[in-house]
């Protein structure tokens, strides 16, 4: 198995500091994509996770990630982060298809805004926001994936909890970038209050499916830098050598004050 080791991201210590990893995994390619910025509204991080199956995976998180943070550039007032999102959202959908011409790809994208102690965010497919605080963890988005519909299924009455784990098709997305049924980003109404010592993960399926959540405390409890954190959980995967391991990538934010 193969691991990138990433630059660590200088952001200003005082407000918000970061941290991310990636690894390969047992893939030939690395379609997972993502990037953070600084700016004097706040701090952008976004991870996006191009669809593998998929001929085109790579240039769709590419060009998502890429045009998230290019107009994140422009904005210069929080009280335009979450219109940001959405329009950004739907400006890497269309850039995507047009790119693409009818041929194959597309991409999942979490993107998170720390700005004067609040969190924006905005997310389509699999890659899950979490809040970790006090050792606990607190989820932000949900999956755009079959699974939840399964599980929609169960609460209903419709299927058992062993149909919906045994469906062929619960992992298949039910909206991303670079699709011609494109939904919109899931946005939450109102930012989210973050205190001091919040840590904000973004996680593409490779992290999350490869560590427990009883493991992902253990490294967060255990290092005191974000940076730390995620050379810790890639360490990790690449300790317990899964034989069909995904691209990984995570991306810690830590609020300072």
């Amino acid at each position: 198995m193969r691991t990138a080791k990433v630059r660590k991201i200088n952001i200003p210590e005082e407000r918000v500091q970061v941290g991310n990893g990636q690894t390969i995994g047992t893939r030939d390619e690395q379609d997972d994509y993502f990037a953070s910025v600084t700016t004097s509204l706040g701090t952008l991080s976004v991870v996006a996770d191009g669809i593998s199956g998929l001929r085109n995976g790579r240039m769709s998180s590419m060009m998502a990630v890429n045009t998230f943070v290019q107009e994140f550039g422009k904005l210069d007032r929080q009280d335009e982060i979450a219109e940001y999102l959405a329009e950004t959202a739907v400006k890497s959908n269309r850039l995507i298809l047009q790119h693409l011409n009818g041929q194959g790809g597309g991409t999942t994208l979490a993107a998170v805004v720390l700005s004067e102690g609040y969190m924006y965010y905005g997310a389509v497919g699999d890659t899950l926001i979490t809040i970790f605080r006090k050792g606990e963890f607190i989820a932000v988005n949900s999956k755009h994936t079959a699974e939840t519909l399964l599980e929609e299924k169960v609460l209903a009455g419709e299927m058992t909890m062993q149909e919906a784990a045994a469906s062929p098709v619960r992992h298949q997305l039910t909206n991303y970038l670079g699709y011609e049924g494109f939904e919109q980003m899931e946005i939450a109404d109102a930012p989210y209050r973050l205190y001091p010592g919040d840590l904000v993960l973004l996680c593409s399926d490779g992290i999350y499916e490869a560590l427990t959540e009883i493991e992902l405390e253990s490294i967060l409890k255990k290092h005191d830098h974000p940076q730390d954190m995620a050379d810790a959980m890639i360490e990790k995967i690449g300790a317990k050598g899964l034989r069909n391991q995904d691209n990984a990538t995570v991306v810690i934010l830590q609020e300072m004050q």
